[in-house]
């Protein structure tokens, strides 16, 4: 469940965890495409801290709507 999201200057944040259930993907599989680059989803780390925006992460499922498989 989604729960600790804070309202700010850069809108609605999600932990890395909290941004993986969201999408239905792995904490793991975030972490991977941060640090390589794949996919262009973007973050804000603060320390070691990991967040991504709400905004960021429908734009991003927005961008990846498919009409078949390949």
């Amino acid at each position: 469940m989604i729960h600790s999201r804070t309202q700010g200057k850069f809108g609605d944040k999600m932990t890395r965890r909290e941004a993986a259930e969201y999408l239905g993907i792995k904490e793991n599989t975030l972490a991977t495409w941060a640090s390589t680059g794949r996919n262009k989803l973007p973050f804000i780390k603060v320390g070691h801290r990991v967040f991504y925006r709400l905004s960021d992460l429908d734009a991003f499922m927005e961008n990846n709507i498919q009409t078949q498989t390949f």
